[in-house]
């Protein structure tokens, strides 16, 4: 028996209708499954190009030694075709390879090889996917779009309208800001623990109270609620233990932030002390050095591949 075009994997036909009513059709009935086919397709080939272009070169930890390049990709051939994957139920796939160029920087040395990076499943020509025998469809799913939301609510024990916001990254941590009925501002890190949004902003190198207050000076609209400088005045007091830090990392931490500004020992003092607070709120339990708070922040915030707003989001700031 012969196998029908959907069966094969192959585009169906819209079959010809005769019309018996009066009123002429106007519009013809479109393909309503060739955009899923047309989205599959650019997904395939260039979808996947901007992904790998995004995440080449990996380096190693040092970022010294070796850098791995993805290169292109392709699709072999399926083993079996949609209507055997059912018989035999099976997922109906290609397998794919990448190939990759591998450079050894300490000697100079490329390689070059095809990486199998698995079977990705495929639509079918009716805009269908075989997962395990079944037929199946991808249902659209609504997601929220990158950019920052502001939610207005009142609270019952103060009986006052306190805001909070949240800024959604297209990837990377979620920060999530909140006012409290003590004139707080707090910043939520990944749904993880509340900092407060003075030493986040600190962390990040606003060492200055002045020079912070001034970055909510043209947004307050209430003069009995000064949420910024309560927040400053609840800050932890430093003890002189907590600024005793080498003179080389406090200047390398003072040019990643203000590298077109002279150097300030104590304001790269404050910062560090910062750090420090923000790895202990969201590191609870590990023991935190300058280090290592530094590179959770530069993880979190400031490297590309790990947090980006992206066109949506930049676009809604």
């Amino acid at each position: 028996m012969a196998l029908s075009p959907a069966l094969k994997g192959q585009p169906t036909q819209l079959p010809e209708v005769k019309s018996y009513a009066k009123i002429p059709q106007i519009l013809e009935i479109p393909n309503l499954i060739q955009s899923q086919i047309q989205s599959w397709e650019w997904l395939k080939s260039e979808g996947l190009t901007e992904v790998y272009k995004e995440i080449s070169p990996i380096a190693d930890y040092t970022g010294n030694k070796y850098e791995l390049h993805f290169l292109e990709h392709y699709f072999r051939d399926s083993k079996y075709t949609p209507q055997q994957s059912k018989e035999r139920e099976i997922t109906y796939s290609q397998p794919l390879y990448v190939k990759t160029r591998l450079v050894m920087k300490e000697t100079g040395e490329i390689k070059e090889q095809e990486i199998f990076m698995g079977d990705i499943p495929m639509m079918t020509g009716n805009g269908t996917f075989i997962i395990n025998g079944a037929e199946r469809v991808v249902v659209s799913q609504l997601v929220r779009s990158p950019g920052i939301y502001f939610v207005l609510e009142r609270n019952a024990i103060s009986n006052r309208n306190l805001c909070s916001a949240k800024l959604i990254p297209s990837r990377g941590a979620w920060l999530e800001f909140e006012t409290s009925s003590k004139d707080i501002i707090s910043v939520k890190v990944d749904r993880k623990r509340k900092v407060s949004a003075s030493i986040f902003l600190r962390a990040l190198g606003v060492a200055d109270d002045g020079e912070m207050m001034k970055l909510f000076s043209d947004i307050y609209t209430d003069e009995n609620h000064h949420y910024m400088q309560t927040t400053l005045d609840k800050d932890p007091v430093l003890e002189p233990k907590d600024l005793n830090f080498k003179e080389d990392d406090l200047r390398s931490l003072w040019e990643w932030f203000h590298e077109d500004k002279d150097f300030d020992s104590d304001a790269a003092r404050r910062i560090a002390a910062a750090q420090i607070e923000f790895y202990r709120r969201l590191r609870p339990g590990e023991p935190p050095s300058l280090e290592n708070s530094r590179t959770l922040i530069r993880n979190l915030f400031f490297g590309p591949r790990r947090y980006d707003l992206g066109r949506v989001g930049r676009y809604k700031l």
